[in-house]
């Protein structure tokens, strides 16, 4: 029996921001994804912040992230708040930026509770599969110390968590080098 071989991966290339992000590609319009906030939805309002950063510690100028999170009670069912939202990060200094709540914690299937996070879903030139990491907050300790995905990090679990700076969370994102963020093959 003979068996097709697989295509080979492409990477994102400029058409992801064309269709997914089309202001970004200077087409205008609203991109999908880009406001998670109405006036409706309850929880603490919060902005992530950060860089994609290459292996050389350059910051990338044509990434695309989306977000996916629980609302502020840990739950996916609220019709105020979708709990998913896409940004590029900026042309000229490779800045992304989420306006969202902050997240509720999540029951574990095995039990327990995960801490509050943000999943993130990272493509961007060179990147043939989209990466996906986590987003934790640097004062949410205890239940960081609780939650069984960090746990399974071990050592590397510093560049998941997110500290606070003044109004915003900081998370960086380094794809590979010292610093290489986790990434999970989900």
């Amino acid at each position: 029996m003979s068996r097709l071989k697989e295509s080979a991966s492409q990477t994102a290339g400029p058409y992801v921001h064309i269709g997914c992000v089309p202001s970004f590609a200077g087409l205008g319009g609203e991109d999908l994804g880009s406001e998670m906030l109405s006036g409706a939805v309850e929880g603490e309002r919060i902005d992530i912040e950060g860089h994609v950063f290459d292996g050389d510690g350059v910051a990338l100028t044509d990434a695309m992230l989306e977000i996916w999170q629980a609302d502020s009670v840990g739950g996916f069912d609220n019709p105020d708040f979708p709990g998913w939202g896409r940004q590029p990060t900026d042309g000229e200094s490779g800045l992304f930026r989420f306006k969202t709540i902050r997240p509720g914690r999540l029951e574990w299937p095995g039990g327990g509770l995960q801490a509050p996070h943000i999943a993130f879903w990272i493509v961007a030139r060179g990147i043939n599969l989209g990466l996906h990491t986590r987003m934790y907050f640097g004062d949410e300790a205890g239940a960081n110390v609780e939650d069984p995905v960090l746990a399974l990090v071990g050592t590397r679990r510093a560049g998941l968590v997110a500290p606070r700076e003044g109004d915003a969370y900081r998370f960086d994102i380094h794809l590979q080098g010292e610093n290489e963020t986790v990434f999970f093959d989900v």
